[in-house]
């Protein structure tokens, strides 16, 4: 039996029946519709292109769901800039299980912190977008998971 490849593609480039497969498997677990029908033609596709792609098209988000990511950061050497991107993390509802710093060489630090992500109560994506855009943030990303 062959072994599965994931990909982690930009959505940009994914064709549009893709696209409209992962929004008819939204509204089918969010209770939008009931069948797999309705979600077909809501998205405007055909019941056929729905089934045969539903099982292999999932959203990035759906990786939160019981799993530890590990987050990359380049922070300013700057008091509580680390302490700010922590409190990002508690008010999401990711759980820290580790965190690791390097010395600051030219004004800034690398961290990276691992979190278990199934009780967040954000997206991957908007969690991100908060510490990105904090103060003393160089750089946020995902590293693994």
């Amino acid at each position: 039996m062959p072994i599965t490849k994931y990909f982690l593609v930009a959505s940009e480039v994914l064709p549009e029946v893709i696209l409209k497969v992962a929004e008819a498997n939204r509204m089918l677990r969010a209770g939008e519709v009931r069948t797999a029908l309705e979600a077909a033609k809501a998205v405007g596709i055909s019941r056929s292109a729905f089934y045969k792609y539903r099982d292999a098209v999932h959203p990035f988000t759906d990786m939160r769901t019981e799993h530890i990511i590990t987050f990359y950061a380049l922070l300013k050497n700057n008091p509580g800039v680390l302490s700010n991107v922590l409190s990002i993390f508690a008010i999401s509802g990711a759980n820290i299980l580790t965190i690791n710093q390097s010395i600051p060489t030219n004004g800034c630090a690398a961290v990276t912190i691992s979190a278990e992500t199934s009780a967040m109560k954000q997206t991957l994506e908007q969690l991100i977008s908060d510490a990105s855009g904090m103060d003393g943030v160089v750089r946020f990303e995902i590293l693994a998971g």
